[in-house]
């Protein structure tokens, strides 16, 4: 019977590993495309702007990388300090305090937002970029006063306002403070429209709650990435409240586009020149 026995040694005595250390060494270097479900090995993704080579699927971006993508060089960060307190001590599965540290020790941001200024196409710009992996990129008091600031700084300058969400809403450990923020934001950009400084609102995937409930709608000119999850409630949410089987590619961008609440669906790499034509529009040429 032990011809049929696996020999658990390589060549001489050297024992082979076994599948879990394989699997630990091959982890993370390969990933699979949501959308045409094909194997993509990740330095392929990285170095193609996180879009899928074989069908242009639009996969999730970090806040640095968006505004690497849009503007010309370096930029100005503004608020960095700036961080939650946690005004209410809130506590579900663990601490929000906790929640916080991990956060900011896995993006090195104080919260889910860059706030920044720069150039784009030779353009100043004032320009925002919130980070998903910061507690889904939600929306608490801080994410709110950094927003509003950059648009005072649009007023102020006179210098146009790109906002590139990604958020999963307003955060909850914050409670009526970070709902808050919805009426703050949307206070600001009035005046931003009665000063009459464009804002441009790029939505990506996802975009919902809050944030679409306020900012993300309000723009001169709203645009997203193709495949965007955007809307309030999520769609599974939906259809177990009106108990109805929802369309195909409901809450999408090109589901939304097509029902007039959004202007366009630009691709990834089509974002910055599309930008840049739609300020000339808005502001004139660059002098």
């Amino acid at each position: 019977m032990s011809w049929f026995k696996r020999e658990t040694g390589g060549s001489g005595n050297k024992p082979k590993p076994d599948e879990g250390e394989r699997r630990v060494k091959t982890e993370g270097l390969w990933l699979k495309c949501e959308g045409c479900k094909q194997i993509i090995w990740k330095k392929d993704l990285d170095a193609n702007h996180n879009l899928c080579p074989k069908c242009g699927a639009h996969f999730r971006i970090d806040a640095v990388a968006r505004l690497e993508l849009l503007l010309d060089g370096p930029y100005e960060q503004f608020d960095t300090d700036l961080a939650s307190a946690d005004p209410l001590e809130f506590v579900d599965q663990r601490p929000y305090r906790e929640r916080l540290q991990a956060a900011q020790e896995a993006t090195s941001l104080a919260d889910a937002l860059i706030a920044a200024a720069g150039t784009l196409d030779g353009r100043k710009v004032q320009i925002c970029a919130m980070e998903p992996k910061f507690i889904g990129g939600s929306m608490g008091c801080v994410v709110g006063e950094k927003i509003t600031r950059a648009i005072e700084r649009s007023i102020s300058r006179n210098e146009p306002l790109v906002i590139i969400s990604a958020s999963g809403g307003a955060r909850m450990q914050e409670g009526a403070i970070s709902l808050m923020q919805l009426a703050k934001i949307s206070s600001a950009l009035m005046r931003l429209d009665e000063a009459r400084v464009p804002f441009i609102s790029v939505l990506t995937d996802p975009t919902t709650g809050g944030v679409t409930a306020s900012l993300a709608m309000l723009g001169d000119l709203n645009i997203a990435e193709p495949g965007a999850l955007i809307g309030f409630a999520g769609p599974r949410v939906i259809e177990q409240t009106i108990r109805q089987k929802l369309p195909e590619g409901f809450q999408r961008s090109e589901f939304l586009l097509k029902h007039g609440m959004l202007d366009a669906v630009v691709p990834r790499l089509e974002l910055k020149s599309y930008i840049s034509k739609a300020l000339t529009f808005f502001c004139g040429p660059v002098r």
